[in-house]
Formats: structure tokens, C-alpha cells, sequence
């Protein structure tokens, strides 16, 4: 099909009237785009540093997921009343209409095996799993009273970054970039790093731009190899013959755009122009052999090695030089205890080693170099874990917990939240919130607005109709904030 009749099919009389150049749609035109988001930028530099709606808080986020779902219940929420009726049958009350992704009938209720203590001056209770948690414990802002409307991992995933279980929408670093642009030219505004062999469970929808221009996607760079997939030259060009290929790939595209005006058009003009600038940009920033030998040892980051460690050192690195938004991956933390690996002794005990050293060593670098004022910080999965024995292993030595959406903990810090600070609270095993509940459209629209956004009102139209990342719910949670 000719795209320009596939171009129309897709247009809605909305579109007609935006795109027309005289009579009703010319007015309608400057009146519509003076209230879009970002209708200032340069279609030629679409990350052009933009003003958010009021003063923010934040600056730039470096987002932390623990793909699958850390067990909230053996880290961060001490229930000893679940300790003490530990192996009792779970109580109906809390069964009933229930559906759980890998248990049925009556499962027995199942009490921490950790050890736990109170850290920080405001007492915090940490379990030992995550020993070098304790030290940061008063930076950080833990919410307890997390919950979401999904229980399987990819849609409840996609919900946490793009508003939507369903694949298709921006991902919450697009929305930033789209509402702030980027403060180095040099380099993409959102940056995406994958530890643990494996891309998150909602695939590259988590970090992808949806309807937004596919400039504002993720990028996806690498600690180990080349810093971004098929950004060198290949074998027989050189820097002058690629800027050669460039300028004609540009007339061609500005051809293009001047006959069919499609956006994405200009996109890729402008990633083509990025991806360029970043060949000598990115390797500069993704070299972490150029820090000091107490800095690597601090997180445990090895030059040329791939690990959560390496990439946390990089994310510091990255907002130091601009990077808006940075989005770490950390695969396997999904503690069903189908095997010894994902059991909540020294399963859970020997993934933590990979995690909580370089995270502890994240706050306290940004804090040392004056950055954590104005970076937040976000960590998290996308649901919580049952307070009961997961149905597969009922009769295993390995303690595990299924998928659990009602209740889960999330912890902030920097940018612009309180620290030592404790939010919500659940029952006495950790079934339900019994005080203040956020749920993950809230959490939206609490980062959007340290940002210095109202999540109303940075919208994109598509399809006839504004979309935002919160869709039609959220609220700020003040409560959280300095």
C-alpha cells in the first residue's frame, strides 16, 4: 500500500483539523498546540533541554527494578505475628474470590526465616538479608503500603512504566525525556542497563516510547563490549566515510519529510545524528576503568565485566554527564523456591550480595559529590509476595512465596522525598494496607512531580484523544516529600 494512503487511513478528523493550514483548521491549530507539551521544541533537536510546568525537585531518576519481584516480607516488612503462626493453615478470610498464580487450596501461612533488626535513627527495621541496606537506612524513604491491580509479571510490569498492562503505551523514562529533554546533546536523555543475562519481563514495551516519537525511547547500552549495539563502524569505514553516508542519508530523509511529513521522519534524522556524536561520547562516559581503585571496590564493579555493579557505577556516571533518566534491570528475583537459587535463605541471602553493596555505594557516591539532592533514586519490583508458602513447594525444604499484587514495599531517595522516613502500614501479616495506600499510578505521579511536572497535564494526543502516564488516575503523595 502507498504510505501516504496508509498515512490517511490512520488520521482522525482531529488530525485533519490540526494539520490543515487555512480556515477553521488554521485556527484551531496555534490554539491546540500552545497547549501541547514540548510544542516548543525543534523538530531538528526533539531532546533539546526542556522547562518543566513548576520547579523541580529532581532533576534527573535512577530507576532500580529487581525483575520478579523481591520478597517484600523477608526484607523490609517485619511481621512477627507471621512469624509466630508460622505453617498454620492460611485463614479463609484471606483465600476467598483469590486467584494466585501458582497456588490453590488452603497453603500454610509462612514467617520470615531472616534475622531482623532496627537501623537508622528513625529505627527502621531491615532484615539481614540486605546488610549494607542498614547503613543507608537514613536516606532512604520506604514505602510500605505499595500495591498494583496486576499479579503475573509482564503486565504488572508494563503498569509500573507505562500506566497500561497492555504493551503499546511510552514508558515512564520516555515521558521524561519527552517533558525535559536531555542535558547533554552528546548522549540519548534515557538510558537503559541490563544485568543478570536477561531483558525485563514486559520486554523493551518497559523502556520503550509507545505513540511518543521513537527518539524518546530507551537506550539500551552495555557494560561488557561494545557500549551500544551496532554503533561502530563496520570493517573497510572510517569516522569520514560514515559522516559521508550520513549527509546523504540526511538529504534523503529531508526529501522525505518534505513530501509526506511524517514525524518520524525527523526522528530518525536526528537519531542517525546521535547515534554519530555518540560514537565518541559513550565509550568516554562507559569506561569505568578511568574511576579511582577505591571507587570500584566500594561497589564491587569490575572494568569489563557485566553486573549490576558495573552498571549502578555507570548510572552515577551517566546523570554526571546529562543522562536524564537511567533504568537498571536486575533479573531474578522472582523467590517462588522452586530451587535452592530462589529460596528465601541463602537463595535470596546470595542474590542481595549482588545488589545491596552497589546500590549502598550508589547513594553514598551521589551524596559525597553533592548529586543526591537532585537524582532521585527508586527501587522496586512489580508486585509483592504472598505471606504464605507458594502451593508448587508446600513440601519443600526451599521456602518460597507466589506472586502477591495487594500489598508490597518500594523504597526513594534523593531528589526531593524525605529520608529515614517510613510510609504506610499492613495488618499483622502483611495480607492487606490498613494505612495509606499508594498505588502505582500514585508512585507516577509522585516521580512526575518531583520532576516539576503535573502528571494532568503532560499529555501527548494520539489517536483523537491526550494520553498521560497515569491515564486517568494517580495522585501525588505528598506525604513523601520534603
Amino acid at each position: 500500500m502507498d504510505p501516504r494512503i496508509k498515512q490517511l487511513q490512520l488520521q482522525t478528523r482531529r488530525h485533519f483539523l490540526r494539520q490543515s493550514t487555512a480556515g477553521l483548521g488554521g485556527i484551531a491549530l496555534s490554539s491546540m498546540l500552545a497547549n501541547e507539551s514540548g510544542a516548543g521544541r525543534s523538530a531538528a533537536n526533539p531532546l533539546a533541554s526542556q522547562e518543566p510546568h513548576f520547579e523541580p525537585k529532581a532533576r534527573r531518576v535512577i530507576y532500580l527494578h529487581m525483575t520478579g519481584s523481591p520478597p517484600n516480607l523477608d526484607m523490609f516488612d517485619y511481621k512477627p505475628e507471621l512469624v509466630r503462626r508460622d505453617d498454620q493453615n492460611c485463614p479463609d478470610e484471606f483465600l476467598a474470590g483469590r486467584e494466585f498464580a501458582f497456588t490453590t487450596g488452603i497453603p500454610k501461612l509462612l514467617g520470615s526465616p531472616r534475622k531482623w533488626s532496627q537501623v537508622g535513627q528513625n529505627g527502621t527495621w531491615m532484615s539481614d538479608a540486605i546488610p549494607n541496606f542498614h547503613g543507608i537506612a537514613d536516606e532512604m524513604c520506604v514505602v510500605h503500603s505499595m500495591h498494583t491491580d496486576q499479579f503475573n509479571h509482564a503486565p504488572a510490569e508494563l503498569l509500573v512504566y507505562t500506566g497500561s498492562p497492555r504493551p503499546g503505551r511510552p514508558s515512564m523514562g520516555a515521558w521524561a525525556t519527552y517533558g525535559l529533554g536531555s542535558e547533554n546533546e552528546d548522549l540519548p536523555g534515557f538510558v537503559v542497563l541490563i544485568s543478570s543475562g536477561v531483558q525485563p519481563n514486559g520486554g523493551k514495551n518497559s523502556f520503550g516510547s509507545g505513540f511518543l516519537p521513537s527518539v524518546y525511547q530507551g537506550v539500551q547500552c552495555r557494560s561488557k563490549g561494545d557500549p551500544v549495539l551496532y554503533s561502530s563502524n563496520p570493517a573497510g569505514m572510517n569516522r569520514d566515510m560514515r559522516r559521508l553516508s550520513l549527509d546523504a542519508l540526511r538529504d534523503l530523509n529531508e526529501l522525505q519529510a518534505a513530501e509526506m511529513g511524517h514525524p518520524e521522519t525527523l526522528t530518525r534524522i536526528s537519531q542517525y545524528e546521535l547515534a554519530f556524536r555518540m560514537q565518541t561520547s559513550v565509550p568516554k562516559v562507559m569506561d569505568i576503568s578511568q574511576e579511582s581503585k577505591h571507587t570500584l571496590e566500594a561497589y564491587g564493579a569490575e572494568p569489563g565485566g557485566s553486573s549490576l555493579a558495573n552498571n549502578c557505577l555507570l548510572a552515577r556516571r551517566l546523570i554526571e554527564s546529562g543522562v536524564r533518566f537511567v533504568q537498571l534491570f536486575d533479573w531474578g528475583w522472582d523467590y517462588h523456591g522452586t530451587s535452592e537459587g530462589t529460596g528465601l535463605g541463602k537463595g535470596l541471602t546470595n542474590k542481595c550480595a549482588t545488589m545491596d553493596k552497589p546500590i549502598a555505594a550508589l547513594v553514598n557516591d551521589l551524596r559525597q559529590r553533592g548529586l543526591l539532592d537532585d537524582t532521585l533514586i527508586v527501587w522496586g519490583g512489580e508486585f509483592g509476595r504472598t505471606p504464605f508458602r507458594e502451593g508448587r513447594t508446600a513440601k519443600s525444604k526451599v521456602l518460597g512465596r507466589d506472586h502477591y499484587p495487594d500489598t508490597f514495599t518500594m523504597w526513594l531517595a534523593g531528589g526531593g522525598v524525605k529520608g529515614g522516613f517510613e510510609y504506610g502500614t499492613t495488618d499483622e501479616l502483611g495480607f492487606g494496607v490498613t494505612e495509606n495506600p499508594v498505588h502505582v499510578h500514585d508512585l507516577q505521579a509522585t516521580i512526575m512531580h518531583l520532576l516539576g511536572f503535573d502528571h494532568k497535564r503532560l499529555t501527548y494526543r494520539f489517536q483523537g484523544r491526550d494520553y498521560r502516564l497515569t491515564d486517568v488516575h494517580g495522585n501525588v503523595v505528598h506525604d513523601l516529600l520534603v
